[in-house]
């Protein structure tokens, strides 16, 4: 007992050390975080607050989650504005009703139905967290633990957990390792890595929420979107893919000339897939084969301050959500209030489902690797 005491008692110095020598980067236009706020243990391990920072970005990221809690980026005027949703302390997280900000989603994003699936003709039972389904990884998925901090430095962060066997009811010890890094290219990167000693079913991402025009700063539904694909997913009423991809291609899912979001949301009343997922809530499919090539998963721009979003993934396929749900009560980092379709979610992952054998599979095995690689480059238009 008294070695993990002196352990946690020099783990939380590290992080309370690091972040205050960071404060400068707090005082950003976009980004009034105190670190102090974010310096809390729960679950018997340390939360803290990390700055990173280049010539172009700044990002904060906690090792709650793994959240990114503040982006900051540059416009066509040379303004910069906070481009990700987030919350000013630890506290508004863990009391907010929109409980995925920012943070790594896992051991497997999405829903899976009735919260079982078959390994090895084997029924495998997870926790139930969203009516009568498994979602985003259970009720203490990813999202909900405090990742161990590895690395920091300026302009990147290294962090790991191990999810235990038996973990929400997933099999095998998973060990992830996740690293945020900001480049001189105007990119946030994000690199995940897992591996297993039983073989299990992993497919990881971040839930980050956007707008273009700043955190709170209004409607997300005249930010231009294209994504090159030519299929998505179909759902069916509790929004679990069926293992059936219908093409875009005269449907309010193609952006593949690029759109405005809002332009056929309006067709919510009668396209069924919009109606079930009460606006945009789907995924689509970039690659129907696994590999490491890097390709583009999309593109936003906000036509007022000219910001644009790019992207970039070796994910089979990425999630668009129009944020369909969020109602005023959950108040940002800015002071505002996170209101209707007023932010949208990119989430890069395999398109896959643990119970249709006709998608890619999404087993890992002991002896392998699982690696995701998500770029999110900026830039304006003038």
């Amino acid at each position: 007992m008294k070695k993990q005491a002196v352990f946690l008692i020099l783990i939380t110095l590290f992080i309370c050390s690091k972040a205050i020598s960071q404060t400068n980067l707090s005082n950003s236009e976009c980004a009034p975080l105190n670190p102090e706020n974010f310096n809390k243990v729960i679950d018997g391990k340390q939360v803290g607050l990390f700055f990173l920072k280049n010539a172009n970005l700044t990002a904060a990221i906690t090792n709650y989650g793994g959240r990114i809690v503040s982006l900051c980026a540059q416009d066509k005027n040379g303004l910069k504005a906070d481009v990700v949703l987030g919350f000013k302390s630890i506290d508004d997280y863990l009391k907010a009703t929109g409980v995925y900000h920012g943070a790594i989603v896992g051991r497997v994003i999405g829903r899976i139905a009735k919260g079982t699936f078959d390994l090895d003709g084997k029924t495998q039972s997870l926790t139930i967290n969203s009516g009568s389904n498994h979602q985003h990884g259970g009720t203490k998925g990813f999202h909900n633990q405090v990742w161990e901090v590895k690395t920091v430095t300026d302009s990147s962060l290294v962090l790991s957990y191990i999810s235990v066997d038996g973990e929400m009811g997933y099999p095998g010890t998973l060990q992830v390792e996740a690293t945020y890094q900001l480049t001189s290219n105007n990119e946030l990167t994000l690199k995940l890595l897992a591996t297993t000693d039983k073989k299990t079913i992993v497919n990881l991402t971040n839930h980050a929420f956007f707008n273009l025009a700043g955190e709170g700063n209004g409607t997300i539904l005249d930010h231009i979107l294209t994504i090159p694909s030519n299929y998505f997913c179909k759902v069916n009423s509790d929004k679990i893919k069926t293992g059936v991809l219908l093409k875009v291609s005269r449907t309010p899912f193609d952006f593949r000339k690029g759109k405005s979001i809002g332009k056929d949301i309006v067709l919510e009343t009668s396209d069924e897939q919009l109606k079930i997922g009460t606006g945009y809530d789907q995924s689509y499919v970039l690659k129907k084969k696994k590999s490491d090539k890097i390709v583009l998963a999309a593109t936003v721009v906000d036509p007022n301050s000219g910001r644009k979003l790019e992207v970039f993934t070796n994910n089979m396929g990425v999630h668009f959500f129009s944020a369909n749900f969020f109602k005023g009560t959950d108040v940002g980092k800015m002071g505002k209030p996170f209101n209707f379709r007023e932010s949208f979610a990119l989430e890069t992952q395999d398109y896959n489902s643990p119970n249709q054998k006709s998608f890619p599979t999404m087993i890992l095995k002991p002896g392998e690797k699982y690696e995701t690689f998500t770029v999110y480059h900026f830039s304006y238009l003038k």
